[in-house]
């Protein structure tokens, strides 16, 4: 007989892992809790050695599809395209959530998403580098430690093509941390977050109150801003490179009133951030990444409305 609570303990894994693949909560939900109630279906579940593995091939094969298929909606994308954040509220849903209900959904997907140190925020922007493919095999075998064996088995390569893969992933990602966009590079502040919240809210204070030569100081000198509004929102469309244009960049918006009117220290995705709130609504998220001198190389700024659907009232501002 099928252990409906053995099965569902795996979701907190297989929404990582699809998370992770597509950089969309919502969209790994989806993936999860379809994957999960075909897999109730199954008639013979005594001829499935391994469980775990066989839903992790569910989740990744039906993320690969949506991830090739997802490119040419990428291609019309208007600005930067970047990850949703994912950010807890504590909350978590029935743990029956996925075979209780018609739609299968928690109140907050986010909530099911298992920190790794490896595998940050920045990181999930680094990761879209990397083919459809390329991420697989790289997840498989840096967050859930398969061997090749059993990613070649997921993915319907052979075990060497799979070495060749990961190893290609790796040159690619290493490539954008020799750019100044690497997870070593940048995460420095990361094992301390509270001196990071403390330095990133320094910096919007700062920003705030105009004062630039503060903003130059804390920047990398070749640090750069991504902004992603989806065309919702007006923000900068290409991204903004070098601590001068970025300081002023802040600046000109606290000036306009558009950077908001408090914020509130949250874990983006494994990294220190900030929800910005005007009005006592949200209005972005920020996460911030640092280089080895502590300086921060790295701002991403999500304000699509659609990526900020988890992000609630819940969140009180900080003042």
């Amino acid at each position: 007989m099928l252990d409906m609570s053995t099965v569902d303990s795996y979701r907190p894994l297989l929404i990582t892992l699809a998370y992770q693949m597509l950089g969309s909560l919502s969209e790994a939900e989806d993936i999860v809790h379809d994957a999960l109630v075909d897999y109730v279906m199954i008639a013979d579940h005594g001829s499935i050695k391994h469980e775990k593995a066989y839903l992790v091939r569910m989740v990744t094969n039906r993320s690969l599809n949506l991830k090739q298929s997802a490119r040419k909606r990428r291609e019309l994308y208007v600005g930067q395209w970047l990850p949703e954040p994912a950010i807890a509220d504590g909350g978590v849903g029935g743990a029956s959530a996925a075979f209780g209900s018609t739609t299968g959904k928690t109140e907050n997907p986010a909530n099911y998403i298992e920190r790794q140190e490896n595998i940050t925020y920045v990181m999930l922007v680094m990761l879209e580098r990397l083919t459809a493919v390329e991420r697989a095999v790289f997840l498989l075998r840096e967050t859930l430690d398969f061997d090749y064996g059993e990613v070649a088995d997921i993915v319907q390569k052979s075990e060497a093509n799979c070495r060749k893969i990961f190893s290609r992933a790796k040159e690619k990602l290493q490539g954008s941390a020799g750019e100044g966009g690497g997870a070593e590079a940048i995460d420095p502040m990361r094992r301390n977050e509270e001196e990071a919240w403390a330095f990133a809210k320094a910096f919007m204070q700062a920003a705030e109150t105009g004062n630039l030569s503060a903003l130059v100081d804390m920047l990398a000198h070749d640090a750069v801003c991504v902004a992603d509004g989806g065309s919702k929102v007006r923000t900068a469309i290409n991204p903004i490179e070098g601590s001068e244009r970025i300081a002023a960049f802040f600046i000109g918006n606290a000036r306009k009133g558009t950077m908001g009117d408090s914020f509130l220290p949250v874990d983006v995705s494994g990294q220190p951030g900030f929800i910005v709130n005007q009005n006592g609504q949200p209005t972005m998220v920020m996460v911030f990444g640092w280089d080895a001198e502590k300086r921060i190389s790295r701002i991403f700024i999500i304000q699509n409305p659609d990526k900020l659907v988890g992000v609630t009232y819940r969140f009180a501002a900080l003042s």
